[in-house]
């Protein structure tokens, strides 16, 4: 890749780096769509200690543009990675630079670690860190509210990976209200080797309630049962209380998913839930210790990748000593 040299402007930082989580939906309850055809939900945002890092390569020319990382652990296929205005990370830079004013451009190397189209937001994690890297490559100065404000525009779970931490999400999931945790959960992800449209997850979920006649108000809150349990740092009671109204349509999707389930309950998860709308699944383990235990156990029956996560994860942020490129 080839970077413009900083002239005039050689005050400014050559490149910055930024990290961002990627999140479970411990709790998620969906309403029938909206006019605007926006599905409102009520759900439980958790960042996981898996995360996303964007660096940021300053620009004088104002062109912004994105390419995969080569230190990225999960398989990507760069035939088909959006290097444009498709890129979320793309967006998220050029509506920071449509809301400051700034004529600067940069290069962003996206280091990718959340699965692809795994209902884990790793796109919005990437758009997330863009937001906090290009906001401290040109100097802009935005506070974290005001980032917040650009995030909502850009995806429905992009300020949570701003923020971080717990947090219900209602509306489409951007209106945030904290969740103070006192204790971590742990966890085993098990990706799929495919991904699952989010759009398509909706429509099948749509189609399964109109052929049943059902009809789903706006959630206005969620299961306080979830709720307590993830304040208390009770896993049982947590797997007891966990709930996705997606996971049907997922599984209808990639009916596989079950059998997943069902192997890794076998292998001593307390319960095993579809992170969003899918298909990477998420477990609950009693402690570190279990969740290497079931790791393994999964790993070596279904011959599938796995990851040990604890949680919460802190919100986007700066990588220290990413000041120079």
């Amino acid at each position: 890749m080839s970077v413009p040299l900083l002239e005039e402007q050689s005050g400014f930082a050559r490149s910055v780096t930024a990290r961002a989580p990627g999140k479970i939906n411990v709790s998620f309850e969906c309403g029938d769509p909206r006019e605007d055809g926006f599905h409102p939900v009520a759900t439980l945002y958790l960042a996981v200690g898996l995360d996303e890092q964007v660096t940021a390569l300053y620009r004088a020319d104002g062109e912004i543009t994105a390419e995969l990382d080569d230190a990225s652990t999960i398989a990507v296929d760069r035939e088909t990675f959006p290097v444009g205005a498709d890129n979320l990370a793309v967006k998220a830079a050029l509506a920071l630079r449509e809301a400051t004013g700034v004529k600067a451009g940069a290069d962003l190397r996206i280091l990718k670690r959340v699965p692809v189209a795994g209902g884990m937001g790793g796109g919005s994690a990437d758009a997330a860190a863009a937001l906090v890297a290009c906001n401290a490559l040109w100097e802009t100065h935005l506070t974290r509210q005001d980032l917040a404000s650009i995030a909502a525009r850009l995806g429905s779970d992009v300020p949570f990976a701003l923020y971080g931490g717990a947090a219900v999400g209602l509306g489409r999931g951007e209106d945030l209200a904290p969740v103070p945790l006192r204790s971590e959960s742990h966890w085993v992800l098990i990706p799929a080797s495919y991904g699952l449209s989010t759009p398509k997850v909706y429509g099948e979920l749509d189609r399964q309630r109109a052929r049943a006649g059902l009809s789903f108000p706006a959630p206005k809150e969620v299961s306080p049962e979830v709720l307590h349990a993830l304040l208390e740092g009770d896993p049982h009671k947590l797997a007891a209380s966990v709930h996705n109204d997606l996971t049907p349509a997922s599984i209808a999707l990639a009916p596989e998913l079950a059998h997943v389930i069902e192997r890794a309950e076998d292998a001593g998860a307390l319960k095993a839930i579809v992170s969003g709308s899918g298909p990477t699944l998420a477990c609950i383990a009693r402690s570190s210790a279990h969740a290497e235990r079931i790791s393994m156990q999964v790993r070596d029956e279904l011959d599938v990748q796995t990851i040990v996560v604890s949680a919460p994860a802190a919100g986007a942020s700066i990588v220290p000593h990413s000041g120079s490129f």
